[in-house]
C-alpha cells in the first residue's frame, strides 16, 4: 500500500518510525536513531551546519521488494539527480535497529522538506527522513502524515560521533 492521501497511512509506517540510519561521513559513520519528542543526544554533524539533512532512499519502492539490479539502478539515478542538482550527499544505510533489513539510502544537505519528499515520491518512496539539530522527523511523500520524534546519534562502534 502507497500512501495516497492525507488520511492513508503507509503500510510500513510503524518500520520508519522506528527505523535506524547509518550516516557515512568522510571521517566516520553516525548511527541516527528515534527517541522521545524534545531528546537530542550526540552532536549534530558539522558537515551539515544548521540545515536539515533528509534521508532518501529509491530502494524497493512502494514498499515492494525488489531485485538487486533494480536496487542499484534506482539508486544510481537517484545519485545522478543530486549531483544534476549540485547537492551536498553522503552515502547513507537504513532500516531496523538489528540489521535484519537494510536499505541504501543518501543523507542530503541542501533541500527543503517539500523538495526532500517530491523526490522520495519521485523514486516511488512512503517516505523519507529529516534530521535537524532539534529533531528526527519521518515524512510521508504522498501526504502530509508526519513523526515527529527526538534522537539520539552515536559514531559506530561507540557513542561520540
Amino acid at each position: 500500500m502507497h500512501a495516497t492521501d492525507a488520511s492513508s497511512t503507509p503500510r510500513n509506517w510503524e518500520l520508519y518510525r522506528n527505523a535506524v540510519v547509518d550516516i557515512h561521513f568522510q571521517d566516520r559513520t553516525v548511527r541516527v536513531e528515534p527517541r522521545s519528542p524534545g531528546t537530542a543526544e550526540g552532536f549534530f554533524p558539522e558537515p551539515a551546519g544548521n540545515a536539515a539533512l533528509h534521508v532518501i532512499t529509491a530502494w524497493n519502492p512502494y514498499g515492494r521488494t525488489v531485485s538487486a539490479e533494480r536496487n542499484a539502478r534506482a539508486q544510481g539515478l537517484l545519485l545522478d539527480e543530486l549531483d544534476r542538482q549540485r547537492l551536498t550527499w553522503w552515502p547513507a544505510a537504513g532500516g531496523d535497529a538489528c540489521g535484519t533489513h537494510v536499505e541504501e539510502s543518501v543523507a542530503v544537505a541542501g533541500l527543503s522538506d517539500d523538495a526532500a519528499r517530491e523526490l522520495g515520491r519521485r523514486f516511488g518512496q512512503d517516505a523519507v527522513f529529516t534530521w535537524t539539530p532539534d529533531a528526527w522527523c519521518v515524512s510521508a511523500c504522498d501526504s502530509d502524515l508526519a513523526a515527529v520524534s527526538g534522537w539520539a546519534a552515536f559514531a559506530r562502534g561507540g557513542r561520540t560521533p
